[in-house]
């Protein structure tokens, strides 16, 4: 299997190449760099191995230079003041979902609930002016706890639209997955006036206006 290729700064860059950069920026005792699409959890360090998302081989010096601090801090300080710099890189929102998404005939009332919360949250917070788009539950989403799916991804096939997870619905309880709707709208909004759809400054600009937390990204160590 060959080696995944990514571009930075207008040259190749392999998870080998990507270790090199940070390496010089003072990373040690990291022995192999894997690059991930998660977007959940989008830097980890365990074993010698640090696991860091795809975009940020795209990132600017100071979040290569957070990343290293990240995983050299020898306090929580010291970490916490890496992490705050490395979540404030827009990470890319893309058509994770391959599939359509359909829901299940069991899970139908909570779409019909959570379509109403979209009617209900559109009036509320962004004055009617958002599509009105299919709500799903989801059981395929495991790790996540919703998504949306872009406009752009209507070329590929894909219905646009936003899944819940059906999973964090019953774990967490209808309050918190109506938070996570309302996440997930803010990319719908995001979307429909021509803005990056990412975990940018404009979403949290927009999340902390709702309301809602803005942080949409975990680091661990």
């Amino acid at each position: 299997m060959s080696t995944p290729q990514l571009m930075l700064f207008e040259e190749v860059v392999t998870p080998e190449t990507f270790l090199t950069v940070l390496q010089r920026r003072g990373l040690r005792g990291v022995e192999r760099i894997v690059l991930t699409q998660n977007r959940s959890v989008v830097v980890s360090c365990k074993g010698g191995v640090l696991r860091a998302h795809h975009a940020f081989v795209q990132a600017p010096e100071h979040v290569h230079e957070a990343i290293v601090r990240f995983v050299m801090a020898r306090t929580r300080a010291d970490r916490a003041r890496a992490v705050e710099t490395i979540v404030q890189w827009p990470l890319p929102i893309g058509a994770a979902v391959r599939r359509p998404e359909r829901t299940h005939p069991d899970d139908e009332p909570l779409r019909v609930l959570l379509a109403d919360w979209h009617h209900k949250f559109n009036a509320q917070h962004f004055g009617g002016l958002l599509a009105s788009i299919p709500v799903h539950v989801s059981r395929r989403i495991a790790r996540r706890l919703g998504h949306y799916t872009p406009r752009a991804a209507e070329a590929q096939g894909l219905e646009r639209g936003i899944a819940i997870s059906r999973k964090h619905l019953r774990r967490d309880g209808i309050a918190a997955a109506l938070e996570t709707l309302l996440h997930e709208m803010v990319h719908q909004w995001q979307d429909e006036t021509g803005r990056p759809v990412d975990h940018g400054p404009s979403f949290r600009r927009k999340a902390r206006e709702l309301g809602i937390t803005p942080r949409a990204v975990r680091v661990v160590g």
